[in-house]
């Protein structure tokens, strides 16, 4: 059925209960509606012509972000069914409590950055993050109308994550950074830097702000309405129609995905530390596999190793680009190639208390050891942990931690099989595989004459 409704009492399979008013930067107004089932939803109604990816919303899962369950992109006016939850916006809530503080401030801040993140994982943006599209459910952040303007970026985002936390903490979105904790001012600045580049990802945020310890402050007066505008009344609880933006869908009834304010950064904190182990052993698997490549085919392995590298630390440091990544680069191979050489004339020492070495093989480990210091010997850690951040995305969800980890985990295998049945090739360059050869030979020969 179409999306216009005039008097239509249904919109598709959806029995319409009650009108709740618009939104920021949807375009369109909300209803509150009953699904086939008897489920309370929130239908948002938007401009003919808009083109929602539905099937990427749905997608989106965290506690911060409402729940998208429905919708219908290609209906005379689109519209967009998401789970409906009480809530009042941030806006009314600082204006009625003042600003927000001490531990609410942090779960504010930390869950506005996992609701992004959480957006972002699946390739979309939220548009029009701000004080009217953030309800506050039991202290905690719900993020409502995501992904439903233009062509929104992931750097935008973040901008308006520190406008967002900026209000939070203050009341006034352009306040300066002075007047924010101490602890949360650096990511602040940071992430409404005018350099989309060198603001922090959401993932980044989330880590950051889970280890903030905010100051607790005295409650702030409730700020004095004007004389000639009536106090905002607080809706009931049991109310059919609550306040325009407070009926807002959010992301779980009240009972089942609210988070209790005194565990939910507890919670938090530890799904993200398993997360970060999960992205830490992926990374891991990684290095595993280079070394191994290097191992078998010497020389080209290091290349790859060296490109690998230096993809990385661009994708990292885009703000600095290749030529900093590539000198950063280029910096660590004497370091790498000190162990390259050390490795051999190590294992021919060796051979001269007891036994014999391959050659090419000792070579073959030289170049595995120069490859490991490349990727993450102490000081050379930057791709390592380019790599975490590149799997934290992943680790976040079971299924795809699962087919990383077997996919990652076969080559792992694979890589440490031809290690040890395989014979190295110096492909292309076989005739600096000859020489090695040939003096490691006589360097053994030499040795085991003393």
């Amino acid at each position: 059925m179409s999306g216009e409704i005039g008097h239509q009492e249904h919109i598709g399979p959806y029995r319409l209960l009650s009108r709740l008013g618009g939104g920021a930067g949807s375009g369109g107004v909300v209803h509150r509606a009953a699904g086939a089932d008897g489920r309370d939803v929130a239908i948002r109604l938007l401009p003919p012509g808009a083109a929602p990816d539905i099937a990427r919303m749905r997608e989106v899962l965290s506690p911060y972000v409402v729940d998208v369950l429905d919708g219908d992109a290609t209906a005379t006016q689109p519209y967009v069914v998401s789970r409906f939850v009480p809530g009042r916006p941030l806006a009314e809530t600082v204006a009625e409590q003042g600003p927000v503080s001490g531990d609410a401030l942090h779960r504010m801040a930390f869950g506005l950055a996992r609701a992004l993140a959480a957006i972002h994982r699946t390739g979309l943006a939220h548009g029009a993050l701000g004080q009217e599209t953030v309800l506050v459910v039991d202290g905690a952040p719900v993020v409502v109308d995501f992904a439903l303007t233009g062509s929104p970026s992931a750097g935008g985002d973040v901008r308006a994550w520190a406008a967002t936390v900026t209000f939070a903490a203050t009341g006034d979105h352009e306040a300066p950074a002075d007047d924010l904790p101490t602890g949360l001012r650096p990511l602040v600045i940071a992430a409404a830097d005018p350099d989309p580049d060198a603001r922090p990802s959401a993932d980044e945020l989330a880590e950051a702000t889970s280890r903030l310890t905010m100051p607790t402050a005295p409650a702030p007066r409730r700020p004095e309405p004007p004389a000639s505008v009536p106090p905002p009344a607080t809706p009931p609880t049991a109310s059919p129609a609550p306040t325009p933006a407070s009926a807002t869908p959010a992301s779980a009834s009240p009972a089942s995905a609210s988070p209790a304010p005194a565990s939910a950064t507890a919670a938090d904190g530890h799904e993200l530390a398993v997360a970060r182990g999960w992205a830490r052993l992926l990374a891991a698997m990684v290095v595993v596999i280079a070394v191994g490549i290097v191992i078998m085919a010497p020389i080209a392995g290091l290349v790859l190793s060296l490109g690998a590298v230096t993809l990385l630390r661009v994708a990292g440091t885009t703000a600095r680009g290749w030529a900093w990544a590539f000198g950063r680069t280029l910096l660590t191979v004497p370091y790498a190639a000190a162990f390259t050489v050390a490795v051999p004339l190590g294992l021919v020492a060796v051979s001269a208390v007891g036994g014999e070495i391959d050659s090419l093989s000792a070579c073959a480990f030289g170049a595995g050891t120069g490859a490991a210091v490349l990727w993450t010997a102490p000081g050379v850690s930057g791709p390592r942990r380019q790599l975490e951040r590149m799997f934290l995305s992943v680790a976040r969800r079971p299924r795809r931690i699962a087919a990383a980890g077997i996919v990652l985990g076969v080559l792992a295998l694979a890589a440490v099989f031809g290690v040890l049945s395989l014979t190295p090739s110096f492909s292309p360059m076989y005739g600096l595989q000859s020489s090695l050869e040939g003096t490691m030979d006589r360097l053994q020969t030499a040795v085991n004459r003393f």
